[in-house]
């Protein structure tokens, strides 16, 4: 596609307002020197979308202003700026959806998630993928193999989030890991601990159509934890891993661990809990969170090309732009996993 046959403006869906969606016809993102301009594909609805459309915020990220709601995205590269290889028009893409600044403490030591300018897609006041078009920078636009759906492609940005989850919590070939929560995290999580090599994968939920679920995608058991005390069970864990933010189940959990074992907070819960620091500080248990990833776009394509991590079979709803509301409303639907949007649709 050449610049002339670009159109002038797009459709983009926008959060106007607490439980409110607009469709506008805005004009294409500008693309500048170093900067790729997308078409995007497919965007997948993440609980950071539905929680900024019901809520209008999250912690300190408050939505003041019309915000373009979606971050996990894939597309073609329709245009790309100066300085960029013009032959990547065409190129199939998964978008790594945050622009560091390059330059701070946390960029130069490789730790660019942490980044206090950090712009990430579909945090206020940054606009993010539900729109036709969409501008990233060129090296944060991965190139797909073929066999990668535009599906799959679009849910590699939680994908990287596990595999971010599976680095902290130390998870080798062998281990036992518990997580709790089988939510979409919590399934796309036991399935890469068992891509990283891991022996027993349990799952815990209160519903038990996800529990069943989850023993379909990598879970080994699944367990209820309004039967069954996980605290005092004797699992015994490697690595303890929260994807549901219940305060009661990171409790139980974290008291799961053996000595010297990873505990890696993922959920979103509350802002403040009470834990069991005594086991943590007696068993020497090694605590800490997952805010985004770094470089986990190439492992996280390794694993959904190579069918190690399934990614296509967690889509069970598929809606147009024009029906943006309806996907951010469809986890209301228990046996809803993944829902996208398909901005041409």
């Amino acid at each position: 596609m050449s610049t002339a046959d670009l159109p002038e403006s797009m459709r983009t869906s926008v959060l106007a307002g607490t439980k409110t969606i607009t469709m506008e016809k805005r004009q294409l993102p500008v693309y500048g020197p170093g900067e790729v301009l997308v078409k995007i594909a497919a965007v997948g609805v993440c609980g950071s979308d539905v929680h900024y459309f019901r809520h209008g915020r999250i912690g300190d990220f408050v939505v003041d202003a019309p915000l373009v709601l979606g971050h996990e995205a894939s597309g073609t590269i329709a245009a790309v700026g100066d300085g960029v290889d013009p032959s990547r028009v065409g190129q199939r893409v998964a978008v790594e959806p945050q622009r560091p600044c390059g330059k701070c403490r946390e960029c130069l030591a490789g730790l660019y998630n942490l980044c206090p300018r950090m712009e990430f897609y579909a945090t206020p006041p940054v606009d993010g993928a539900f729109a036709e078009y969409a501008v990233i920078q060129d090296a944060f636009a991965h190139a797909i193999p073929d066999n990668l759906s535009d599906e799959a492609a679009a849910l590699l940005e939680p994908l990287s989030v596990a595999i971010t989850t599976m680095r902290k919590a130390h998870v080798e070939p062998g281990n036992t890991v518990l997580i709790a929560g089988a939510g979409p995290i919590g399934i796309i999580c036991a399935q890469t601990a068992k891509a990283f090599g891991a022996a027993e994968v349990i799952v815990t939920d209160l519903v038990p159509e996800r529990r069943e679920r989850a023993l379909r995608y990598g879970a080994t058991r699944a367990v209820d934890p309004a039967t069954v005390d996980v605290a005092t069970a004797g699992l015994d864990v490697d690595a303890f891993i929260d994807a549901s933010g219940a305060p009661s189940a990171v409790s139980a959990g974290i008291q799961a661990v053996r000595p010297a074992g990873h505990v890696v907070l993922v959920g979103l819960g509350n802002p403040e809990m009470t834990l069991p620091v005594e086991h943590i500080q007696n068993y020497e248990i090694s605590l800490t969170g997952v805010f985004r990833y770094t470089n986990t776009w190439p492992a996280a394509i390794h694993l959904a090309s190579s069918g190690l991590v399934d990614l296509d079979s967690l889509v069970t709803g598929r809606f147009g732009l024009d029906q943006v509301e309806e996907a951010l409303e469809s986890d209301q639907d228990p046996s809803s996993l993944k829902s996208l949007v398909y901005p041409w649709k």
